[in-house]
């Protein structure tokens, strides 16, 4: 039989292929159980490789970003889990108009202080949302009136046989928390192009700490949480409907409706992906009963069902 933790270690140093890793350790609900295999890639080399090795043994693998979207199962992941930590990053200024170009692993929160200490607008509304830039295009992440849509130029993506496409903007099929890449599992995002325009950096830095402190006052950031749990329906604000449900403080085992913020389901220390899904099966239940009202999850779920 194959080893195929010793055949990953041919090509990707040692401390970057991990086995039977906890995914509580890599998503931001502290929720999970092992994963077969974690690996790391920093080049897109290392990328093929892998994606060589899980089709040569037939093996399944998942893709994350920074986990902070995602429920994974309490019996784990099996196969690969594969997190891109490939570095590339290039501003290109001009006349009227700057384009970054950023990979996928990048750090959302981050690429906003990017934009702040080049003096570059239009990405203030990205301070403060968890996970990382391939994530936020997947799921056309946004916030306060802004979304990926409002200033993705083009995107590259890999498909699982090593062969790099390029999207335009109108081929990302952006829509309310969703893309082209919701729907294309089976392919990588590597990098993106995005627009920018050139700003005041007192008046970028004021609006960033605003929309920043925003968040610190409404959401529950002192709790392990995945983000908003549910998506708002067209016009109706799903948190505001299920806080007129009466669920806030609602819990099963240690998982949690917030008593800050409504729309998030959070952990209180131990709990669990089935504790998860059994509230948000029971919150669903309960806006379809009170509200006629059907609302869907944000939160990916992901790993061994």
């Amino acid at each position: 039989m194959i080893d195929i933790y010793k055949e990953l270690q041919k090509r990707i140093e040692k401390r970057r292929v991990l086995k039977d890793e906890n995914m509580r350790n890599h998503t931001s609900f502290k929720i999970g159980g092992l994963a077969d295999f974690f690996v790391i890639v920093q080049e897109i080399e290392e990328l093929k490789f892998v994606l060589d090795i899980a089709e040569k043994y037939a093996i399944p693998l998942t893709v994350i970003g920074n986990g902070t979207n995602l429920l994974v199962s309490d019996k784990g992941i099996r196969g690969i889990v594969l997190k891109i930590e490939i570095s590339n990053l290039k501003v290109i200024r001009k006349k009227d108009k700057a384009e970054i170009t950023i990979s996928s692993g990048y750090a959302v929160g981050k690429l906003a202080n990017l934009a702040y200490k080049e003096e570059l607008t239009g990405l203030e509304f990205l301070s403060g949302i968890p996970g990382s830039v391939g994530g936020a295009i997947r799921m056309n992440a946004g916030a306060y009136g802004k979304e990926m849509k409002d200033i993705v130029i083009s995107t590259k993506y890999m498909e699982k046989n090593g062969k790099i496409k390029k999207l335009n903007l109108e081929e990302h099929m952006f829509s309310y928390r969703s893309s082209i890449f919701s729907e294309m599992k089976d392919v990588i995002i590597l990098e993106t192009v995005l627009e920018a325009g050139y700003g005041n950096k007192e008046e970028i830095k004021e609006k960033i700490d605003e929309y920043r402190n925003k968040r610190i006052e409404t959401q529950p950031l002192e709790l392990p949480n995945a983000g908003s749990t549910f998506k708002r329906k067209g016009d109706i604000i799903t948190a505001k409907v299920i806080d007129e449900c009466g669920l806030k403080g609602y819990r099963i085992g240690d998982a949690a409706v917030s008593e800050k913020h409504a729309g998030f389901v959070v952990n209180l220390g131990n709990a669990t992906a089935k504790d998860v899904l059994e509230l948000t099966d029971y919150i669903k239940e309960t806006v379809k009963k009170k509200k006629g009202i059907e609302i869907e999850l944000e939160v990916l779920f992901v790993g061994e069902k």
